[in-house]
């Protein structure tokens, strides 16, 4: 916080008093901190400030600025950053909003391999959570627009041990009816509990027996097979898979899409998040807005014991904070 000696030395006389001027650097602050900017509080104070105010505001405000070896005033590195992609995330919101969703899942694709492994679980998110037609949708796009096949990219960008179970993720066209062979779904929880209980010889990402029930099995089935292999093992599948996130998230995306968008929205509220965890909110309100929001809200409300639009209005600002509350809500005004 700025001291009160520096205010009042800053202070030109007689535009502000000093308990106005502290009321407004608290509002410029707090326009500053979570996600997005309050648009509408910068541009009314700030555009008023004189050259004393905005000094004022510089020395009490360390997060955003800094002096160097030679008494320099200038603006944090990381926060410069960090101030553009905010400034951004309003219409980067809009942007993808208003993209074909083949287009948007493309682009989200495409992003997510050139951002290298932090955002691996985006594109499981995409081959997991779409369904068959919008896959394929997806893969047409990308091929539109990269003149590339997802496939291809996927298994040249991906160069750990996740490849072999991305490619056949995205590569997938699952069978979406309701009809499950119980014995095959049984027989295969045998054998991904094999693969399991073996993998400290084998890496289970490496098995491609487990990699082919993931990527072609109907989701129904996935599930059905869970509920054997927990009976086997005595164990959920969740807790048994440990700290191996990218098959962690593949099975949450097929079983359990409104838990997993849960996660990510809530990782990405959190102040100490990254920017590519930043993200994450965007993308789950723009994909899912018009999909699964209703039942993605009951979720989150049952998980955090808050409702998400609360849980929007203290984490995000301004027009991004709106945006993304409408977005939300959508499918109340139909």
């Amino acid at each position: 916080m700025i001291s009160k000696h520096k205010l009042i030395s800053s202070l030109p006389s007689p535009s502000l008093s000093l308990m106005a001027f502290s009321e407004e650097l608290g509002v410029v602050n707090e326009a500053f901190s979570g996600l997005g900017i309050d648009e509408k509080s910068l541009i009314s104070i700030l555009g008023k400030w004189d050259a004393n105010q905005l000094k004022s505001f510089r020395l009490g405000t360390s997060r955003f600025f800094g002096e160097d070896e030679r008494s320099f005033e200038k603006l944090v590195e990381h926060q410069i950053n960090q101030l553009k992609n905010d400034f951004l995330r309003f219409k980067s919101a809009l942007v993808l909003w208003t993209m074909h969703p083949w287009e948007r899942d493309a682009r989200l694709i495409k992003d997510a391999l050139l951002d290298g492994p932090k955002s691996n679980n985006v594109i499981v998110e995409i081959a997991c959570t779409r369904s068959s037609e919008e896959l394929l949708g997806a893969r047409r796009a990308y091929h539109s627009l990269y003149e590339r096949s997802v496939e291809e990219d996927v298994a040249s960008y991906i160069t750990t041990t996740e490849r072999k179970l991305f490619v056949a993720l995205v590569s997938a066209y699952r069978y979406e009816g309701t009809k499950v062979n119980e014995e095959v779904a049984k027989s295969e929880a045998k054998i991904v509990f094999e693969a399991l209980k073996n993998a400290d010889k084998k890496n289970p990402l490496l098995d491609d027996d487990v990699v082919t029930i993931l990527a072609i099995r109907s989701k129904l089935h996935i599930m059905s097979l869970f509920q054997h292999y927990k009976k086997i093992s005595a164990n959920s599948i969740d807790v048994d898979l440990g700290t191996n996130e990218s098959l962690k998230d593949t099975v949450q995306c097929i079983c359990a899409p409104p838990t997993y968008f849960c996660k990510v929205m809530e990782a990405a509220m959190v102040k100490e998040a990254d920017e590519n965890t930043r993200e994450g909110l965007t993308r789950v309100i723009v994909t899912r807005a018009d999909v699964d929001m209703k039942n993605i809200k009951e979720e989150y409300q049952h998980k955090y014991a808050i409702t998400l639009s609360e849980r929007i209005k203290v984490a995000a600002n301004g027009n991004y904070k709106d945006f993304l509350l409408t977005l939300i809500s959508r499918e109340e005004t139909k």
